[in-house]
C-alpha cells in the first residue's frame, strides 16, 4: 500500500484505528450531501469502507488514501476503480473546516500522477453532482475536462476525464 507526503500533506490508507474519526468526517453532513449516504451504523459504515479500501490496495495497488495535515484526518481522496464503468476516478472530500484551501487540488494532482506514471492508467476521470460547483472548479484547475451527464448508484453525475497524454503535457508546460 502506498504512501505519498505531498507539499503539505500526508496521504497514506486508512486503517482501523482511524474508523471514529473517519466517520466523523464522511458523514458530516457538509461531505455526506455529496457522497452516497451511510445506510445503519455510522462508525461501522466508516469501518466497511477502510476494510474496502484495503481490500483495493491489495487487488488493484490504489485506492483512497486518508488526508493527514500534521498528524490529523481531514479528509480522504485518491483513485477508485469503479466496475460500472470500467475505469478508475480521481476522488477527494474534506472535512468542512479544511475546505477551501487547496488540499484537494494537491491531493488529486498526487493521485493522478501516481495514477498515470505509477499505474500507467491511460485516463482518469471524475464524477459529481451537476451542483457541486466547488469540485467542478477541481476538476478544471487539475486539467480534467467535462464529457458528459452519468447516473452512478441512482444519481445524476456530471463526468470529467483527463487522458495520460494531456496530462503529460500539462506537466511539461508547467
Amino acid at each position: 500500500m502506498t504512501r505519498l507526503r505531498t507539499e503539505r500533506l500526508v496521504l497514506r490508507p486508512l486503517v482501523e484505528a482511524d474508523a471514529e474519526a473517519y466517520a466523523a468526517i464522511r458523514f458530516h453532513p457538509d461531505v455526506e450531501k455529496w457522497l452516497t449516504p451511510a445506510d445503519g451504523d455510522r462508525l461501522e459504515a466508516a469501518r466497511g469502507l477502510i476494510r474496502r479500501f484495503a481490500h483495493l490496495w491489495r487487488g488493484r495497488g490504489c485506492a483512497p488514501w486518508g488526508i493527514f495535515l500534521d498528524d490529523r484526518l481531514i479528509g480522504h481522496g485518491g483513485l477508485n476503480f469503479l466496475a460500472a464503468f470500467g475505469a478508475t476516478e480521481v476522488l477527494w472530500a474534506l472535512h468542512p473546516d479544511f475546505q477551501g484551501r487547496g488540499y484537494a487540488t494537491e491531493t488529486a494532482r498526487a493521485a493522478l500522477a501516481f495514477g498515470f506514471d505509477t499505474l500507467d492508467l491511460d485516463l482518469i476521470f471524475a464524477v459529481t453532482r451537476p451542483d457541486n460547483r466547488p469540485s467542478q472548479a477541481v476538476m478544471r484547475r487539475l486539467g480534467l475536462g467535462y464529457r458528459k451527464r452519468v447516473v452512478y448508484k441512482g444519481i445524476d453525475a456530471v463526468w470529467f476525464d483527463l487522458a495520460r497524454k494531456d496530462f503529460q503535457r500539462r506537466a511539461m508546460d508547467g
